[in-house]
């Protein structure tokens, strides 16, 4: 079966981004969601990221 990253709607806190990384990767939403909150204390860049991934990443479907 092949892995696709979908933004997760069951875990999420702004728009599933950190939820569907942590799914992809199989690892804990909160590490990923860590990991974000770093990247947001340098220069921003984790906010542009985030932007920008919850723009380009697909809704998970429900059937899924």
């Amino acid at each position: 079966m092949e892995k696709k990253l979908y933004r997760v709607m069951n875990d999420k806190k702004l728009c599933g981004v950190c939820g569907g990384f942590a799914e992809y990767f199989s690892l804990d939403v909160n590490l990923v969601r860590a990991g974000w909150a770093i990247l947001c204390c340098f220069a921003g860049a984790g906010v542009l990221a985030y932007i920008v991934c919850a723009l380009v990443i697909p809704e998970k479907p429900e059937n899924n």
